[in-house]
């Protein structure tokens, strides 16, 4: 949202207070805070007819600075409100001199200048400035037109500083010079819309920002004042928290500690999914034949899912069989169940007028309702629908009683699908939240409930939702997938963009629909996309009005598809252990490359590659043609699937066969490859071959191999010392070791 006419003028409607000058503060006991004046103050009468702003500095966790701006105190402030984690301990002190106030956390400090017509304050690591707030940043704005008030903050973009995240977002992956919106919408993955917002922004300079408000927010990204990401809010607080883990990642790290880090998927998520898709004819004889013929052609699959029409058309969601398409639904999920094949149906939070349990929900007010009472209803997506009110504790407990009838039937996980279009006007929740909050919030309010249900009946390491939309904190209940795509090249690399975007806001697991999802893709894109989706921490095939089974689209197809299963389930012991430090650390599995290499300036903009985990990097291809653009940062690098070497620091340009791509490992790597290539849980510490790539003298490895639960299992020590490479290996049993390509250098087990 704008505000200026321009760097000088201010647009005609719009009546702005500025913070000036630093008037007078306070210490509460670790909590400082300053009285911003909006006038020089040169007399007494100066006090008088103005507002003065409230700012407070307060670390509910080292390193993390949060800034409150209030004009009116009194105003109501209602919620819902993120949670945030803190934490104990020593870490804040406040120095004041005649010149400034210091508020320290950590090695972070917020410097509040004093000096006259001076406002200013500077957030810096040492003597190194992230970023700060100074002349006519921070700001009240009224709209003279209509009535709305402002609160608007501005801070510094340094030269050469790119801006990240803000969720999952399609739109190019910097977004200086971007307007975004923080509302979430069905939009499509073609869009400036996304189904994922998060207020959450990060640099590469290492620091990012966090605003605090569940509600509309609205970033400029340098697209009102370049040198500035302004975020503004209509409310009387706004709230924003300043995290500097010193590197990109190290931030990322810190914003999931506050805001909660994701759960561990069970490790059989981690294999392939089929779906039904969206529109498409199916009954158990169908759905049977497409197992089958997974089967017929040695295909490993893992997981099947039920779209929309396992419930009858109109009545979304009742949660009941349609009993003239599946006349045995328990015996048909045995069946499946035999077969070694986990089960996910689609839902999601909406209840058609048709549906059985409408008037259960009306009569007990289970209902997000009207001003008057009545129940909110819509004819978008279902006729009559209403929305479950999952402020309400006992329509919480009533939607989840629903799906346990499912689960007791077999099923393992749901899609939780839709969220967004939650209405803003003329509506009440059963606690009293503010509308617009509630717009993004419902998302986290609805896949908490189903994932907090899936927890209590299947325990905390065998939980997990398959979710489209969501809001700040939402990680903590993965797995999310990107949407609504088309089944096209440029479809396929905004899903990458988007993917990439989110993880840089704490999103440990992320999928997307292979072979695009409205459309049907040409083999081409298929079987690019099906080397692209099998190299993603979740991987599911799954369309619209056509089916995602290989042998439609051609023979080979089905050779692309089994080549890139069969590759993951054996990579499991190492991608498994990138799960595991998701979960612990908050580092997600799929990072840019930024992330993982600061300061190398060529990653700081590359979308079209990234980074699985700490060692493999994956560069899918988007041409027809076959050929693939790629960067290698610095030190040596191995293709895993043809051996080839290639030194870092430069470009590549290379054409690839549908059973190829540069999926490059990095030097210094002990690989953990499994026994298994036909499923991905099994004991991953057993008969596990270590494969070591690029070790360099004098280098020191450590690496972890856990078992299914998450819990450390098999660890190995790699050094290399005088021309030789030294391995200890600790648990696990009947593993080998072997150098990748073969340098000559002598391993020595201990």
């Amino acid at each position: 949202m704008k505000f200026t006419n321009g760097y000088w003028r201010i647009r005609e409607e719009i009546d702005p207070v500025y913070a000036v000058e630093y008037y007078d503060a306070e210490i509460k006991d670790k909590e400082l805070v300053v009285y911003a004046a909006t006038k020089h103050m040169g007399d007494r009468g100066d006090t008088l007819n103005q507002p003065l702003l409230t700012v407070t500095f307060f670390s509910p966790m080292e390193n993390v600075i949060k800034v409150s701006a209030v004009h009116f105190k009194g105003a109501l402030y209602k919620g819902p409100h993120y949670e945030v984690c803190g934490q104990e301990g020593d870490f804040v002190s406040i120095k004041e001199d005649e010149e400034k106030i210091v508020f320290t956390s950590g090695h972070t400090s917020a410097v509040i200048h004093k000096a006259a017509n001076g406002w200013k304050v500077e957030f810096v690591d040492g003597n190194r400035l992230l970023t700060e707030s100074s002349f006519r940043n921070l700001a009240y704005m009224r709209n003279q037109n209509t009535k709305k008030n402002y609160m608007v903050e501005q801070l510094l973009l340094d030269v050469g500083e790119y801006v990240y995240g803000l969720g999952e977002r399609y739109t190019p992956f910097v977004k200086n010079g971007q307007t975004v919106e923080i509302w979430n919408e069905d939009g499509g993955t073609a869009s400036e819309q996304t189904y994922k917002n998060v207020p959450f922004y990060l640099t590469n300079k290492g620091y990012g920002v966090f605003v605090g408000h569940a509600g509309d927010v609205h970033f400029e990204v340098g697209s009102e004042k370049v040198e500035r990401v302004q975020f503004s809010v209509e409310t009387e607080r706004l709230e924003y928290y300043i995290l500097n883990g010193e590197t990109p990642k190290g931030t990322v790290q810190l914003y999931t500690r506050l805001t909660g880090l994701p759960a561990l998927p069970p490790a059989w998520s981690f294999g392939l999914w089929l779906t039904t898709s969206f529109t498409t004819s199916y009954d158990e004889e169908t759905v049977t034949g497409f197992i089958q013929g997974m089967a017929d052609r040695d295909i490993p699959l893992h997981t099947f899912h039920f779209d929309c029409f396992w419930m009858k058309g109109y009545e979304w969601c009742n949660f009941e069989w349609d009993k003239d398409t599946f006349p045995d639904p328990e015996g048909m999920l045995k069946r499946y169940k035999e077969r070694g094949l986990h089960i996910c149906v689609w839902i999601n939070s909406y209840i058609g007028q048709k549906s059985a349990l409408f008037d259960e929900g009306m009569a007990n007010g289970y209902f997000v309702k009207n001003l008057d009472g009545s129940v909110w209803q819509c004819d978008r997506w279902q006729a009559g629908m209403a929305l479950v009110d999952f402020t309400n504790p006992e329509a919480c407990k009533w939607y989840q009683s629903k799906l346990e009838r499912l689960i007791d039937m077999g099923v393992d996980c749901f899609k939780t699908d839709f969220g967004e279009r939650i209405p803003v006007t003329g509506v009440q929740y059963y606690d009293g939240s503010d509308t617009v909050k509630m717009h993004n919030y419902y998302a986290y309010l609805y896949n908490k409930t189903v994932f907090e249900l899936l927890e209590r009946r299947m325990g905390r390491d065998k939980a997990l939702v398959f979710a489209r939309s969501t809001a700040a904190g939402g990680q903590k209940f993965p797995v999310h997938w990107g949407g609504d795509c088309t089944a096209t090249y440029p479809s396929m690399a905004e899903d990458l963009r988007g993917g990439l975007s989110l993880s840089a806001c704490g999103y440990g697991f992320w999928s997307h629909d292979i072979g695009g999802f409205e459309q049907t893709a040409s083999a081409d894109v298929y079987k690019r996309w099906c080397a692209f989706g099998l190299l993603s921490s979740h991987s599911r095939l799954h369309g619209s009005t056509s089916y995602r089974v290989p042998w439609l689209f051609d023979e080979e197809a089905c050779g692309v598809l089994r080549k890139f299963v069969k590759l993951k389930c054996s990579l499991m012991p190492y991608l498994y252990a990138q799960a595991v430090k998701a979960h612990r650390e908050g580092v997600p599995m799929m990072r840019p490359m930024f992330l993982e290499f600061p300061g190398d300036l060529t990653c700081e903009t590359l979308d079209r590659q990234y980074m699985l985990g700490d060692s493999l990097l994956v560069a899918p291809v988007f041409k027809e043609s076959g050929e693939v653009s790629y960067y290698l940062p610095e030190g040596i690098w191995t293709n895993y699937l043809t051996n080839e070497v290639k030194e870092g620091g430069k470009w590549y340009t290379e054409t690839f066969d549908y059973f190829h791509l540069p999926l490059m490992v990095r030097e210094n790597t002990v690989l953990a490859i499994g026994k298994c290539d036909d499923r991905p849980d099994y004991d991953y510490t057993e008969d596990t071959t270590l494969k070591l790539y690029g070790i360099r003298e004098g280098a020191k490895i450590h690496m972890t191999v856990p078992y299914m639960d998450g819990q450390d299992g098999m660890t190995a020590e790699a050094t290399a010392e005088n021309g030789k490479i030294m391995v200890a290996v600790k648990g696990g049993k009947g593993w080998k070791v072997e150098e990748a390509v073969d340098s000559g250098r002598e391993i020595v087990l201990g």
